[in-house]
């Protein structure tokens, strides 16, 4: 049976995967995300509202269980105002532009207090399984921006772990989320790229799909929330919204969390 469901928001570069896609196929399927590559290997991800949006992500109106309408070798069109996957219809005409670019000034401008507000998070419950001093080095050379030894150490960390983020991707995610906000968005930019651009080669497809978003300065919605927070000040909602993030994958949202606790740390040493 055909499920026909409408998309309720994508972003920029879905808009342009959508357009610009001539031979996509489906990288993974989930009960409620569903992840597309194009033949430049950028990712799609169609996921259902609890998720939400992403730098790459097409919102559903609700949820759908994926796995029941799709299969790795199903067929995928794209029209207009439509994609087509398997049995699935999803309507993209009436969907809604999500910017996922934070306001970096903003935080930038208030990297002190947004500093003060971080040493009261227990960074030690949510530290990665890898070598500390790998992760040290390459927090203190991003708080210092040492362009060199960041690049060394993000070129270790690269595709570290398991699963389809590794925890070294995810520590790197944070981390660049971190210099967004300390460095001024001249240096940041130059930084991340860098970052971005030695690392992604190095690992998954997904992970890399995310480490080059957060190279361009992007983030989810769960670490927009988390960054209002921060700004607000407000420590309950401070707590709520790192919740959110710790409760992403089995340990991507803690790895990197982690990772832009531990570079604003080696800023605070300093």
């Amino acid at each position: 049976m055909i499920q026909r469901i409408n998309a309720v928001s994508l972003t920029d570069n879905g808009k342009n995967w959508l357009a610009n896609s001539d031979h996509p196929r489906i990288l993974h399927i989930f009960d409620d995300a569903c992840n597309l590559i194009n033949e430049r290997s950028e990712i799609l991800s169609i996921v259902a509202p609890q998720i939400g949006n992403g730098p790459f992500n097409l919102v559903l109106e609700k949820a759908v269980l994926f796995p029941k309408y799709l299969s790795l070798d199903s067929q995928i069109r794209i029209f207009l105002t439509q994609l087509k996957l398997g049995d699935l219809t999803i309507q993209t005409g009436d969907a809604n532009l999500w910017s996922p670019l934070p306001d970096w000034e903003t935080l930038h401008a208030k990297r002190v207090a947004i500093l003060s507000k971080l040493a009261s998070l227990p960074v030690n419950s949510f530290q990665p399984s890898l070598p500390t001093e790998l992760l040290s080095t390459f927090s203190i050379a991003i708080s210092v921006t040492d362009l060199a030894i960041s690049l060394s150490a993000a070129k270790q960390l690269a595709g570290l772990g398991q699963g389809l983020t590794p925890a070294g991707d995810d520590f790197l995610l944070g981390a660049i989320l971190a210099a967004w906000i300390i460095h001024s968005p001249e240096v940041a930019k130059n930084l991340a790229e860098e970052i971005a651009n030695v690392a992604a080669p190095l690992t998954t497809s997904l992970s890399a799909a995310w480490l080059r978003s957060v190279g361009r300065g992007e983030a989810g919605i769960r670490w927009h929330e988390f960054f209002r927070s921060l700004i607000s000040g407000d420590l309950t909602s401070i707590q709520k919204a790192t919740d959110k993030i710790l409760a992403v994958g089995e340990t991507s949202g803690a790895d990197a969390l982690a990772g832009f606790v531990s570079v604003f740390a080696a800023q605070r040493n300093r």
